[in-house]
């Protein structure tokens, strides 16, 4: 009998462990379902939000606008740099074409002058005061950097020279200009009027 009472005490404790175990388990329970249900509501394909960046400070903001008015001003002095530059090259450009252009409408009078020194005059004076028009002219134009070319004798270049007749002399070299018609001018690498000569074989 008194074992029988020992077992009926036990049995109080064994049920109250089992008791216990059951509420634990539920606990564990609802914190997943919890979790699932919060994994459920955040949309597929969403990534976590971030954390918004903290706002600038005044001074920070100041610091911005300081370096972009920096860089527009850099850029500005470059633009204008490479304008003057570029003025530069063209004005250098226009100014032996103009000049160019201007001289090559004086030529027929240059043409005029020698015309007139070389045809007879009884008239020393006149003819004092032609040659001094000429000279004056000559002198001129080399302020303007003009320079006459084509002479007897020089080898013809059709780069300068524009051969209008042609003939065969054995006593002359070949390719040799015998004869002027028509002097040539030049300003600098630039031709204002090619030399019409004739030339030899």
């Amino acid at each position: 009998m008194q074992k029988e009472e020992i077992r009926e005490e036990s049995l109080p404790n064994e049920d109250g462990q089992q008791a216990e175990q059951p509420a634990a388990v539920e606990e564990q329970t609802a914190q997943e379902d919890a979790a699932a249900q919060e994994t459920q509501e955040q949309p597929e394909g969403e990534t976590p939000k971030e954390p918004a960046e903290p706002e600038k400070t005044e001074t920070e903001l100041l610091q911005e606008q300081i370096e972009e008015l920096k860089d527009q001003l850099l850029r500005t002095m470059a633009e204008y740099s490479n304008f003057r530059n570029r003025s530069q090259r063209e004005k250098d450009a226009i100014y032996p074409q103009a000049t160019a252009a201007a001289v090559s409408q004086f030529l027929p009078l240059l043409d005029n002058f020698e015309r007139a020194l070389a045809a007879p005059c009884s008239d020393e004076n006149f003819k004092k005061g032609i040659n001094m028009l000429h000279h004056a002219f000559l002198e001129t134009l080399k302020k303007l950097g003009v320079e006459e070319f084509g002479e007897a004798g020089e080898e013809f270049d059709p780069e300068r020279h524009n051969a209008v007749m042609h003939i065969d002399d054995e006593s002359m070299g070949t390719n040799v200009i015998v004869e002027v018609f028509q002097k040539g001018y030049r300003l600098g690498d630039r031709i204002v009027r090619h030399a019409m000569v004739k030339v030899a074989n």
